[in-house]
């Protein structure tokens, strides 16, 4: 968990996510990663397939607001596959 979150500090400092149902939905640009919280709502979890359909790799994890440190955080996305391949590597090894 400790290195996922690290790579997301990094990818939020230097504007790589998109943070927020509202946002994705609106973002036209490529997205290499999308992550759900389990407990997110029908809207965002539709988003998320929205995605998947489109070929972008989507992970539901629990607890993701405890990831990034921003409360109610369902769903984020990620725009820098470099970050994603890492992210990816270690969502891998926990599942």
């Amino acid at each position: 968990m400790e290195e996922i979150k690290k790579y997301l500090g990094l990818a939020q400092n230097a504007g790589y996510l998109i943070i927020g149902g509202d946002k994705l939905d609106n973002y036209n640009k490529k997205i290499y990663l999308i992550l759900v919280d389990q407990s997110a709502g029908k809207t965002s979890k539709k988003i998320a397939i929205r995605f998947k359909e489109k070929g972008v790799e989507v992970y539901e994890i629990s607890n993701l607001p405890n990831y990034i440190s921003i409360a109610n955080c369902k769903i984020l996305g990620i725009k820098n596959k470099g970050i994603c391949e890492e992210i990816k590597k270690y969502l891998n090894k926990e599942n």
